[in-house]
This record gives C-alpha cells, structure tokens and sequence, in this order.
C-alpha cells in the first residue's frame, strides 16, 4: 500500500494555524494602518529573510513525488499567469510597474514575490501597496472560492495567491500536497525575476541566492532544525506582512481605478483557470 504523503506532514505542521496567523497579521496591519511610524525598509529586508527561509520548506524530492504531470502543470500555469497578467496589463492601458507586480504576485506566491520584484522595475510606491492589497483580496476570494468548488489540494496548490492562503484553503488530508505544489511555483520565483531584471541589475538578487541555498541545504537539516525553522518563518512573514498591512490604504487602491481591479480578477481568473486546465490536460 503506498505510503499517505501527508501523514507525516499534518503530524509536524500545523498548516491552518499558520495561514491564520499570517492572514490576521496582515489585517492587523491594514486596519492600524498610518497609526504607526514608516517601516518600508524593515519590512522590504524582512520578507526577503522569509523567502531564503521558505527554502527549507521545499523538499526537491517531495516535488518529484508529485509527478511528471503536476511539475508540467506548475510551470505552464506561472508562465501563462505571468506573461498573460502583462499582456492584460498593456490592454487595460495599466502602468507597467503595476502590471509586473500584480504578475509575479499573482503568478508565484503573493507578497513575497511582490517583495522579490520590486527592486527590479520602475514603479512608484504606491504600486507596491496596490498590488499588494489586490493579492491579498483576490488571493482571500480565491482561498474561499476553490474548497467550496471541490478543488482538488493540486488545484488549489496551483491557483491560491499566498502560501499561507494555500495553508488555509487545503483539505486537511490533502495539505501536503497543496503545499508542495504551491512551493514548487515558488521555486519558479527565480527564473521569473530573472526575466524581469532592468537593465544594469544582477540577474538573480543576493536573497534569491540565499533562497536556492537553502533549498540545497534543507534535506541535510534534522527534523528539530526544520520545525524551528517553519516556526521562524512563519513569525518573519507575520511581522513583514503586518509593516506590508500597515502601508495598504484602501481610499489608495480606489484611487488605481477600475482597471487595476478588473486586472485582479482576470488574473485569478487566468491562474484558476490554467491550474484546472493543465491538471486535466496533463
């Protein structure tokens, strides 16, 4: 009888706990929002520290479990997300630092890849806060949306905005494998910033090295080191997506206009939609 991948994992991971907490942290910070002083910086180094962590999480081998189809589903729904989410944005006549954020954000894995993307186009401040507020509707929609619809913890791996989102919305039987399925579009994290490096930029930022560093390391890790180490990232993204929380203002995503909205929804519809196609077709 072959073994069940996510015994092991509901035994050591307390998944659900985890994207509540990141989830409420990131409300907190909305709703304190302009209540407390600019933590920008803080928060740009904090998110980059939880994505080298995010590292250990994923498990090459556990990716192989999945499965040739599933790993060919992976990277077909990034790319169409990714590059369909630009050629949205150029239709809708968005600003191209918008569009690009709201891509890799939408495409990879939320505010993380935002974070991990915006120092490589041109943007202005409020794209950040914009794009980060859209993930976080759409990704919360999309996190209701799929479980209600049956979707299987693949599909769900492969359409949920936000790790910890993905955390949430999975059947608790299944949420090894959503994770694994949502880690390895993280792992696609690099190639994508990759192609959207300006002119003069290293190819692959310091932090993604450390990213893919840590990959390499995890399985050499003892099971104590890895669980300190979820615990660890999991308080690291809870305070970098509060200082995120803390700079969303609402009257400000208004502000985008109808475009910017209408982009989001496309763009989860174009994720949903790719994720269900590629599992079926693959």
């Amino acid at each position: 009888m072959t073994p069940d991948p996510d015994a092991g994992y509901r035994e050591r991971s307390p998944g659900r706990r985890v994207g509540g907490v990141l989830i409420a942290a990131l409300v907190l910070g909305v709703v304190v929002g302009g209540r407390v002083p600019d933590v920008a910086g803080a928060t740009r180094v904090l998110l980059r520290v939880g994505v080298v962590l995010l590292g250990l999480q994923l498990s090459v081998p556990q990716l192989w479990g999945l499965g040739p189809g599933v790993l060919v589903a992976i990277v077909v729904t990034v790319a169409v997300t990714f590059f369909g989410t630009l050629a949205l944005g150029r239709c809708l006549g968005l600003p191209r630092g918008l569009t690009v954020l709201v891509a890799g954000g939408f495409a990879i894995c939320g505010a993380s890849a935002i974070a991990a993307v915006e120092g490589r186009v041109d943007r202005e401040d409020g794209h950040v806060a914009a794009s980060v507020a859209l993930v976080t509707l759409y990704g919360a929609l999309a996190m209701v949306a799929l479980p209600l619809l049956g979707a299987s913890p693949q599909w769900i791996g492969l359409s949920v905005h936000e790790v910890a989102q993905v955390a949430a919305a999975a059947p608790a039987g299944g949420l090894a494998t959503a994770m694994a399925v949502k880690l390895g579009r993280v792992a696609l994290l690099v190639p994508i910033v990759a192609c959207v490096g300006r002119r003069g930029a290293p190819p692959v930022p310091g932090f993604l090295l450390g990213f893919l560093a840590a990959v390499a390391v995890g399985p050499l890790l003892p099971t104590a080191v890895l669980g300190v180490a979820e615990t660890a990232t999991t308080v690291v993204l809870a305070v970098a997506l509060f200082g995120l929380g803390t700079a969303v203002r609402p009257r400000a995503l208004l502000r985008t206009g109808p475009r910017a909205l209408l982009l989001g929804l496309l763009s989860t519809l174009l994720v949903c939609g790719t994720g269900y196609l590629s599992l079926r077709v693959v």
